[in-house]
């Protein structure tokens, strides 16, 4: 039998992804990997759970002993070493270890594009075109979730304010591990996927928002230093709401509008629509 494994497995996106593929080829064939093996272990009891840790290349060599098809969870930035160091241990795990396949969580067009966030996965990439590892890379788009305090405004009926002047392919953070886990179950799966939700910019969504909670509150584009003066009024400091205004800077220069159909391919079912999406996410 086939032996899968999904790293960075108690996040979000992985523990979506393990439930997902669970249902695909059965838990038995699916190892966990995590660097807290005892929160694994409580929220995956029917499979196998192993330590691994990107900082760690002897734990990640150890961790995909025995593994043929791996999902690849790209780590957060901000780690004692650089990511794309992170990354390179967990490639160099996998050669070691023989591994026949592996889909990696990328960025849209990350070869091409231009935005500071892309460039750890445009490395990553090449790094696993160089070891020789047959591969399919999920440049996933903007979960709609990233978006949380701009639905909490309106599901309050308070002004949504955004400063981003693009388009995104918000979708729900679900679906993108549900293709995933379908991607690294598939016997020929395409070289690269761009996932994506279909392209809206912050006013459809506005729109959408108010559609889903049936509030009329005001859609508002500010300036982005505007826009952090908003978010220190809430009570966050300078540095922090800077940082969160940051996060709109991908969508402002274009580096998520793409036109790609994807993920419903990759899913073999259309997205959740998008209101029901934020229904979704604010009854959690």
């Amino acid at each position: 039998m086939t032996k899968y494994a999904i790293t960075a497995a108690t996040g979000n996106l992985g523990q979506a992804a393990v439930k997902e593929l669970n249902k695909l080829v059965g838990a038995d064939n699916v190892v966990v990997i995590a660097r807290n093996e005892e929160k694994a272990a409580k929220l995956f009891p029917n499979n196998e759970v192993r330590r691994g840790d990107y900082e760690d290349v002897e734990s990640m060599n150890a961790a995909l002993k025995g593994i043929d098809r791996v999902l690849f969870i790209s780590s957060q930035p901000g780690g004692k070493i650089g990511r794309a160091e992170e990354h390179q241990n967990v490639i160099n795990a996998m050669k070691n270890n023989s591994v026949k396949f592996v889909a990696y969580t990328s960025f849209p067009d990350a070869q091409n594009s231009t935005t500071p966030l892309a460039e750890d996965h445009r490395i990553t990439e090449n790094a696993i075109k160089a070891a020789g590892i047959e591969h399919s890379f999920l440049r996933d788009n903007w979960y709609l979730e990233n978006e949380i305090g701009f639905l909490q405004s309106g599901s309050a009926n308070q002004p949504v304010l955004y400063w981003a002047n693009n388009h995104a392919g918000w979708a729900l953070e679900r679906e993108y591990a549900e293709a995933a886990a379908k991607i690294v179950a598939n016997d020929n799966p395409q070289e690269v996927y761009e996932l994506a939700g279909k392209a809206r910019t912050y006013d459809d969504l506005g729109h959408a928002l108010q559609k889903a909670t049936g509030n009329d509150f005001e859609i508002k584009q500010v300036s982005e230093d505007d826009y952090i003066a908003a978010l220190e009024k809430t009570g966050l400091d300078h540095d922090t709401a800077a940082l969160f205004a940051s996060f709109q800077s991908p969508i402002d220069t274009g580096a998520l509008d793409e036109n790609s159909d994807d993920l419903e391919k990759a899913l073999g079912h259309e997205l959740t629509p998008i209101e029901d999406a934020i229904k979704e996410i604010l009854a959690r």
